[in-house]
């Protein structure tokens, strides 16, 4: 057997198991008999390769159709979910290679029409495109500290305060190496004399005493300045980084969204770019003071004793070995932990926004349960990670411990020898001192540089990645709009599944359509592309003869007023809310697109009127006052082209006969498109656009597609018996 296809759905779209495999001798099906007692070998069908058969792979919303074929016609159809298309689209390929080869050809992929799929996962693969987006995933890389590097592009605007900085550092770092040198004259000139009886020199003493006072004093000083600036700087470099990712992320199109978590993305603009800033503005800091310390130490050192500098470096490559072995599993722990903490995240942002909905459910139990799994998931890498960590930073400190005593014994030893003197051994004691100490403290510093570089990869892979609708290079300025649209073989893919195809349309200055189909059909994605939410596939939108993709995306959509199936409304006022997209609105403008939507009389009774704060995502509003308000954001901006994504669908018939009275004068002058799943609603429409499998199957008047007795008509009189059936429901009409 080369390749097979598991089977989910019969021909009557109903779950049955089935079975397709592919060997070198053909293609095999198993199917299902219902008669006891039959022959299992007949449950078995079998096409031998043939010049003339073809396989075909067909899709749409959310069901798949492989067809065997040949000139006489299909010679077996199998149905399956999208979740087998991998597998589909595998086997397609395989039947082509082996029949070209069965058949002794040598004919390129190209030329069998087979469509090149992932060899991992089996996931179609964009054309001309080798690598594959669905294994090429972010997370998949693990980050550099090279990574750390591109900070540069945010730091270089304040190179002048860090060069100050760095300065600051360097001159405290000398003074904090004063003290110790000062030790020497302290024991050879005054304290180890006493001791033999000489008296104390009183104003050497007070000389010696006030130096290290003053070098105390100057390293303070230098030390708040340094700390001071630099901390300033980072906190600057973090808010452009910040500010930069989000507008980053502002420019990115749906299809990103669609794949990410609030929750993760919300950690990545906000704990990874703390974590970022707290690096650079003190564990950097204090990295770039402790090279300097271990280097003008090592310099001191060399210079009072070659032999003591050199038996004080001894513990240096069992550390270095040490930070090499467990830098690889902190970065990858660390990497970890970011990701699950992303998860805990997630949670967040899906339940407290949501927490009506968990409420009304009693999923209170359900969700605190999903909170501490991902919290314990969470706890589980922390201490993986920490296991690693406890064992690396003890045994730093071990050996920078055993370094002091083999300086101590060998600092006898050249005593005892008189190749130096107590002071000079004091002194050397004092920098050794700091140098181990320093020494400990760059080891630690690999766990704080491992976390920042992981950071810095989450952001970076925002930053890095590119908009699917990109703003042209040279866009087209547009001057007056006149609404006409124009889709020209229009046909757009969402991963594996084919959602439109091969779709034309003209749609005149000012004229309202109304698009109707089951779902599924491809409305919302028709509207989405013509907002150039997502890019075609294939196809042109022409916006007045210019095609869309050439005029800058901004300045396109500011045309297009867009009223959403769910109306979302942002913490704040109402006025704020409806004056979203034309800030600068005034007082009696919000009003008057207030009126024009049938809002201002329920606004009005509201305890501050306009000024009254609507809550997180409008939850002190019913679904109808929140699609009035949408309703009135869009009319504010005054768009040429109108679109209304199901506008009336959460509201009651009261409140929906009070819009379509303002629609009715709203759509005059404006293009309008707009979506309806009761039929009953878009009567005034100039032409019905009807969708089917994502093409346009017809197009007309109301009147014109019921005499047609096709698709419109069926629709039509299914929803005009089944609202009979609720009426008669209510008042208890039986029929027999």
């Amino acid at each position: 057997m080369i390749t097979f296809l598991e089977l989910d759905l019969n021909q009557d779209l109903h779950f049955e198991k089935g079975l397709i495999y592919l060997t070198p001798q053909g293609l095999f099906s198993y199917k299902k008999h219902n008669l006891l007692g039959a022959d299992a070998s007949q449950n078995w069908d079998h096409w031998a390769f043939s010049e003339k058969n073809q396989l075909r792979l067909h899709d749409h919303a959310g069901v798949a159709s492989l067809e065997l074929v040949s000139e006489e016609g299909c010679l077996a159809s199998w149905r399956f979910t999208l979740a087998q298309n991998p597998a589909a689209t595998r086997l397609v390929q395989h039947y082509n290679i082996e029949k070209n080869r069965f058949l002794g050809g040598s004919h390129s992929e190209q030329e069998l029409g087979t469509q090149s799929v992932c060899p991992s996962c089996w996931v179609p693969l964009p054309p001309d495109q080798e690598e594959c987006p669905a294994c090429s995933s972010e997370n998949l890389t693990a980050p550099s500290t090279w990574t750390l590097f591109r900070l540069w592009r945010f730091a270089k605007p304040y190179k002048g305060q860090l060069l100050a900085g760095f300065l600051l550092t360097l001159a405290s770092t000398a003074a904090t190496l004063v003290p110790p040198y000062l030790t020497m004259p302290l024991m050879d000139d005054i304290l180890l004399p006493y001791q033999s009886g000489q008296p104390i020199d009183q104003q050497l003493t007070i000389f010696y005493l006030a130096a290290l006072f003053l070098a105390a004093l100057l390293a303070w000083a230098l030390g708040w300045a340094k700390t001071y600036i630099l901390a300033l700087v980072s906190e600057r470099i973090g808010a452009d980084l910040r500010t930069e990712t989000y507008e980053h992320l502002m420019k990115l199109s749906l299809e990103y969204f669609g794949g990410k978590r609030t929750g993760d993305l919300m950690a990545r603009i906000g704990s990874e770019s703390d974590r970022i800033c707290l690096f650079l503005s003190l564990h950097l800091l204090d990295f770039a003071t402790d090279v300097l310390m271990i280097l003008m130490t090592a310099v001191i050192l060399v210079s009072i004793d070659p032999w003591l500098a050199l038996v004080t470096l001894t513990p240096l490559p069992f550390i270095g070995w040490a930070i090499h072995v467990v830098r690889d599993k902190l970065r990858f722990g660390f990497e970890k932990i970011d990701r699950i903490w992303s998860e805990v995240t997630s949670v967040l942002a899906d339940t407290i926004p949501g927490v009506r909905v968990v409420k009304a459910f009693a999923q209170e139990e359900r969700e605190t349960d999903r909170f501490r799994l991902a919290n314990q998931h969470n706890l589980a890498v922390n201490d993986r990670v920490n296991r690693v960590w406890a064992l690396f930073s003890p045994t730093i400190t071990l050996l920078t411990e055993i370094g002091l005593l083999v300086v101590w014994a060998f600092g006898i030893w050249q005593i005892s020898n008189d190749a130096i003197t107590v002071g000079m051994l004091t002194a050397c004691l004092a920098y050794i001192g700091r140098f181990y100490t320093r020494l400990d403290s760059m080891s630690r510093i690999v766990a704080f540089t491992q976390q920042a570089a992981t950071a810095s990869k989450r952001i970076f892979d925002i930053l890095d990645h590119v908009s699917s609708v990109p703003d042209p290079v040279q866009p087209v300025k547009l001057t007056k709009v006149e609404g006409r649209i124009d889709l020209q073989n229009v046909g757009f893919r969402y991963g594996n599944r084919a959602v439109t195809k091969g779709i034309n349309l003209q749609i005149a200055p000012g004229e309202m359509i109304g698009l109707v189909g089951h779902s599924g059909s491809g409305k919302s994605t028709l509207v989405n592309l013509i907002c150039r939410f997502y890019d075609a596939a294939e196809g042109t939108i022409k916006l007045d003869g210019v095609d869309i993709r050439s005029i800058a995306v901004a300045d396109y959509r500011r045309h297009i007023g867009l009223v959403l199936q769910e109306p979302f409304l942002f913490f704040g006022t109402i006025a704020e809310n409806i004056a979203y997209g034309k800030p600068d609105a005034s007082r009696e403008e919000i009003i008057a697109a207030a009126r024009a939507a049938h809002a201002h009389e329920f606004i009005l009774r509201l305890p501050h009127g306009y000024d009254s704060l609507v809550g997180e995502r409008g939850q002190s509003l019913s679904g109808g006052e929140r699609q009035r308000i949408s309703i009135a954001r869009a009319l504010l901006i005054d768009p040429q082209i109108l679109i209304l994504d199901e506008a009336t669908s959460s509201v009651d018939s009261t409140t929906e006969k009070e819009i379509q009275k303002a629609l009715d004068n709203l759509v005059k002058g404006r293009t309008t498109i707009a979506i309806a799943h009761r039929l009953s609603t878009l009567r005034k429409a100039d032409r019905l656009i009807v969708l089917d499998k994502g093409q346009v199957v017809e197009q007309g008047s109301h009147d014109q597609l019921m005499s047609l007795e096709g698709v419109y008509r069926r629709m039509y009189d299914t929803q005009a018996r089944q609202a009979m059936d609720a009426v008669d429901e209510e008042l208890g009409v039986q029929h027999d």
